[in-house]
């Protein structure tokens, strides 16, 4: 087995055109990166249209794509995929049977869809340059249940979908507003069969009947103060840190991932419960926690000399730049992190590259057709990304150096 083992990580890949005959030396620079690691890893946001069909289940916010994408991510040199984000389901369970079979044909490393809950939870693992590599991709939604995978049970068949870390949000009040909320539900006749009915929580038990209430898909707590807080369910943690340890036990370099929507209200702060997550997940053998979600780099942090990637933003991002979030320079600007693990699969270095979807014309253009591919982009462009990154990650206790327009981080 050899000393060193090189794994590169990308922002999100919402994907929807052919990039393969793309020939802009700045996007060339970025496939040489990925191509020259052992790995390279991104999650494909989205779902494929293939053989099984399907129907769309979203509004404007649908995420289809042709097969041809998945041959577009592997010439640019991705090699292992997550497969468990929000817009997985997009074409339900035919669009999650279609995703898996085109992502096998391809030879991918993937992690996060399934046939049933046991397939999509299990760690995904390969051998790759000598060095055994596993993934385990998981989902905080929000999402509805059925788009969550599940096992056969008696007269119920297996409901293929994506691997789930279910996430309640929880809405704190001070005592005065908790009661009006109690007077309300009680005065509109909200009973447990309403509960019964809703999606959060699915069961009522759940709820601490003395200071808390379910109202709809939101639980609201008596609190001193007023705010939010998310909680992890117990069993779906488990299920996933029992994946990572048994990789680890195994002797994987174990890449744990995670997609939500549960953001701050600032997109630039990190929720306390994600470290949460990602400490867990490196204690139980996760060489890596990588998370995306939030469209913007957010920091590193290092713990136990792991790293904790809490979002790397956007890599390929396919959507039209007419709603003004979109307008934001932050939502298409990443980096692209080389990590070298040497043999014990503990970290010795990060490498950042700074990324900009389609560099600086496209941020003048404002067109999803000046916006196809990243950019490696050098000069102020690349102060700018690394300096708002570093100054993050210094925050989380994170040393990044800057030489000669890559971003350096020393374990």
């Amino acid at each position: 087995m050899t000393d060193r083992f090189t794994l590169a990580v990308t922002g999100q890949s919402l994907i929807k055109y052919d990039t393969r005959n793309i020939d802009i030396p700045a996007f060339k620079a970025i496939q040489t990166l990925l191509r020259n690691a052992d790995m390279s890893f991104t999650n494909f946001e989205g779902t494929i249209i293939g053989s099984h069909g399907g129907w769309p289940l979203k509004g404007s916010f649908f995420g289809c794509s042709e097969p041809f994408v998945l041959d577009a991510l592997r010439d640019t040199g991705f090699g292992a995929l997550s497969l468990s984000n929000n817009h997985a389901f997009d074409l339900g369970p035919s669009g999650v049977l279609s995703t898996i079979e085109e992502v096998e044909k391809r030879g991918f490393l993937h992690a996060g869809l399934g046939r049933d809950d046991c397939e999509a939870s299990q760690a995904s693992r390969g051998i790759f340059k000598q060095k055994r590599l596993a993934l385990v991709a998981m989902d905080g939604g929000p999402g509805p249940d059925f788009m969550y995978a599940a096992d056969a049970h008696e007269h119920r068949p297996a409901r293929p979908g994506v691997n789930r870390l279910k996430l309640s949000q929880v809405i704190k009040v001070d005592q005065s507003a908790f009661e009006a909320l109690r007077s309300i539900r009680d005065r509109v006749g909200y009973t447990s069969i309403d509960l019964t009915n809703d999606s959060q929580p699915d069961d009522p038990r759940l709820v601490d009947a003395y200071d808390e209430l379910a109202i709809g898909r939101a639980i609201f707590k008596k609190s001193e103060s007023f705010g939010r807080n998310v909680t992890v369910d117990g069993n779906d943690i488990e299920k996933n840190l029992r994946a990572i340890a048994a990789a680890s036990h195994d002797g994987c370099l174990v890449v744990a991932y995670l997609h939500h929507h549960h953001w701050a209200s600032d997109w630039y702060e990190v929720p306390d419960w994600v470290g949460a997550v990602a400490r867990q997940c490196i204690d139980a053998g996760a060489a890596m926690f990588v998370s995306h979600g939030a469209p913007v780099l957010q920091p590193v942090e290092i713990y136990r000399r792991r790293p904790i990637f809490y979002s790397l933003g956007n890599f390929i991002f396919h959507v039209r730049s007419e709603k003004s979030t979109w307008h934001a320079r932050e939502v298409w600007e990443s980096v692209v992190g080389i990590c070298t693990y040497g043999s014990d699969n503990n970290l010795t270095d990060i490498k950042f590259y700074p990324v900009l979807i389609g560099g600086e014309d496209a941020l003048k253009e404002k067109s999803l057709e000046s916006r196809l591919v990243p950019h490696l982009v050098t000069g102020e462009s690349a102060q700018k990304i690394l300096i708002r990154f570093k100054a993050q990650s210094a925050r989380l206790g994170a040393e990044i150096e800057l030489v000669d327009g890559v971003g350096l981080l020393r374990v």
